[in-house]
């Protein structure tokens, strides 16, 4: 990771701070995140005398990580942050990403041989927005009876996850600010992933064996590549909240999943051995104990069909350590809530699938000038939707898979405030005109191909195929006129060229004057062109639309093989003289030269759009009346006065 791409969180610098300590033989005191109550609590009365102390203070040898890192180090203490907890266990298991996370780790760990080097200061990274944040912290740690009363080790004298704990809480504000979250939030802050949450019900995987596979497919991918998983049972009510159900699972509450895999169970059959694969996954209770009690659990009777060897490989420890087996299927059933954290890979050097990516940082803001206004709201507000951030981008392949994921600030450094809940956000895609670099301001035309989840999340994810051609993404808050911040971020196999529409029209230019100002904005749709005559030995074409106006033209992908041609071709025009026709013709694609099949010219008056129609195609030239074989289907011209613009 390059220094240079870090940010420094409250412009403090650890090692010209750690450096100050040294020379001044004195250990670190954080003036920004100081020993007191207001760090633990903004709303909540302690549970009792409160006493900061550091590691020294709690044992002989501390150290950062005790027999390396392991997801079994940590439980969670008197907070409610499992979501925490698990996404530190996630973490652990992860060598490539914690590094990252807890950087230089011997540099910072205690040193016996020589104690002067210590400064009690330490730094930890998050990924906040797009960027990779430093954030440095003192060693004092709060205690009640000499016992540390946040997340903890199981060895007293590791301190990695409560030091961590108290960055991240430094992070949001104080250490009550991480009672209540989301286990994928903490992950991406930890990594940079792209989150997907899957609601199990609405994807019925609980009965639906076709969906579980499917499901257990994707898993298997993300874990085998680096991604991060997390689950939990959405409580029925606030009573039910932390309640067990019979089987020993805890409701609201979020597990690590900390293995994904097919285990070979085997079973005699008279003197042959027969093999069978099952669905199997691994999950990690943060308290450190209370686990599943049905099938598959420790002691269960199930694990006597499984070999000693596979049992050994698997890691199967039969305590109440918080972790613990169950089938893909039974996971399915009693689960309600996943959240799967990817790691997308963008390596150019890989053998695995690599995306590229685009990421655009935008901001909704207010303004009572509706030209200016940023914030207008969902597509219910239809008065001010348009007047959001607006996004274009191409799909340059017949058909593309595309991934988004919109995030927005963290807000919980607002709690003390009583304003730290996340919006309500998501976005909508559009197919547009394939020629479009000026904002939308009509949806006259327009397809509307996708539309995200609104929902009170930082990150909102989606994936869609599209097909080839220009869309418009338009990032919105559930209600208009809020400001924020958010980063979006596009997955594609080719590059996209994702960038922001800023312009509402074309910039006059000197030839504007000699030329004429352009009056009007005209729209045009090809759906199909149909009865062409075959052009092919196999009685086909190789179809292709050129739209014409004004000497700009715009032209489809070629169709091959056909003489009924599906297309999803639009264009936009800044027309000087509406009275002058758009040329729409028809092409057949030849490897020696283009052979022109026939056309159609397009006029509206002003304010006069047309419907879905079917036009015949006439020759050109001398040939102007005279009609050629087939019709082409056309969304009619549909005009706009500028000045409404």
């Amino acid at each position: 990771m390059c220094s240079a791409s870090i940010k420094a969180f409250k412009n403090q610098e650890y090692q010209q701070l750690k450096q100050q300590c040294l020379q001044q033989r004195k250990l670190f005191e954080d003036p920004e995140f100081p020993a007191s109550d207001k760090s633990l609590f903004y709303s909540t009365a302690p549970p009792g005398r409160i006493e900061w102390k550091r590691p020294k203070e709690l044992c002989e040898d501390p150290h950062l990580f005790v027999n390396g890192i392991s997801s079994h180090d940590l439980h969670q203490g008197r907070l409610g942050n499992c979501w925490f907890v698990a996404a530190c266990s996630c973490l652990a298991l992860r060598e490539n990403l914690w590094q990252k996370v807890i950087p230089n780790v011997k540099e910072q760990d205690w040193n016996r041989k020589s104690p002067e080097k210590h400064a009690g200061i330490f730094h930890f990274r998050f990924w906040c927005l797009g960027e990779w944040m430093d954030v440095v912290i003192d060693d004092r740690l709060p205690t009640l009876n000499n016992e540390l009363i946040f997340c903890h080790s199981n060895d007293r004298n590791e301190f990695w996850s409560a030091l961590l704990e108290k960055a991240y809480a430094k992070l949001a504000g104080c250490y009550e600010a991480l009672d209540g979250g989301s286990t994928a939030e903490a992950i991406v802050d930890f990594t940079g992933a792209v989150t997907e949450s899957i609601d199990m019900a609405e994807g019925k995987y609980s009965h639906d064996i076709i969906e579980q596979a499917k499901l257990f497919e994707d898993m298997l991918k993300v874990q085998r590549r680096g991604g991060l998983i997390s689950c939990y049972i959405k409580p029925m009510s606030s009573h039910d909240f932390e309640g067990q159900t019979v089987m020993g699972l805890i409701k609201g509450h979020a597990y690590s999943v900390t293995a994904v895999l097919m285990m070979s169970l085997e079973k005699k059959l008279m003197s042959c051995t027969k093999s069978k694969k099952l669905f199997m996954i691994r999950l990690r209770n943060p308290w450190g104990k209370k686990e599943w009690n049905g099938a598959w659990s420790d002691e269960s009777e199930e694990w006597k069909n499984v070999s000693k060897a596979e049992r050994k490989k698997l890691g199967l420890m039969v305590e109440n350590d918080g972790e613990f087996w169950m089938t893909f299927e039974d996971w399915c059933k009693n689960f309600t809530d996943v959240d799967i954290c990817r790691i997308v890979n963008t390596s150019l050097f890989s053998v695995h699938k690599t995306w590229e990516k685009k990421t655009m940082r935008g901001q909704w803001t207010k303004n009572t000038d509706p030209l200016l206004n940023r914030s207008g709201g969902c597509s219910n507000q239809k008065a001010t939707f348009l007047q959001n951030p607006q996004y274009a981008f191409e799909v340059k392949k017949v058909e593309d898979k595309v991934m988004v994921s919109l995030q927005q600030k963290d807000r919980r450094i607002h709690k003390k405030e009583g304003t730290g809940d996340n919006l309500v956000i998501g976005f909508e895609i559009f197919k547009v005109e394939d020629n479009r670099e000026y904002r939308m301001h009509t949806l006259k035309i327009q397809e509307k191909v996708a539309t995200s989840t609104y929902i009170d999340n930082r990150m909102v994810f989606l994936k869609v195929f599209l097909k080839q051609g220009r869309y418009v993404l338009i990032p919105t808050t559930f209600s208009p006129g809020i400001e924020a911040e958010f980063i979006l971020r596009l997955f594609t196999d080719v590059p996209s060229k994702l960038r922001e529409l800023k312009l509402h029209k074309p910039r006059l230019r000197c030839l504007d004057i000699v030329c004429g100002v352009p009056q009007r904005v005209s729209q045009v749709k090809i759906f199909s062109v149909e009865g062409l005559p075959g052009q092919d030995r196999h009685g086909g074409a190789n179809p292709y639309v050129i739209v014409k106006c004004e000497k700009r033209k715009v032209q489809s992908p070629v169709q091959h093989g056909t003489v009924n041609a599906v297309f999803n071709t639009q264009a936009v025009f800044y027309r000087r003289d509406v009275q002058k026709p758009i040329v729409v013709q028809v092409w057949h694609s030849n490897v020696f030269s283009n052979q022109f099949l026939g056309q159609v010219l397009m006029t509206a008056s002003p304010g006069d759009p047309k419907e879905l129609q079917k036009l015949r195609l006439r020759g050109r030239g001398g040939r102007e009346a005279e009609e050629m074989p087939g019709h082409i289907t056309v969304m009619a011209l549909s005009s706009d006065d500028l000045a409404e613009l």
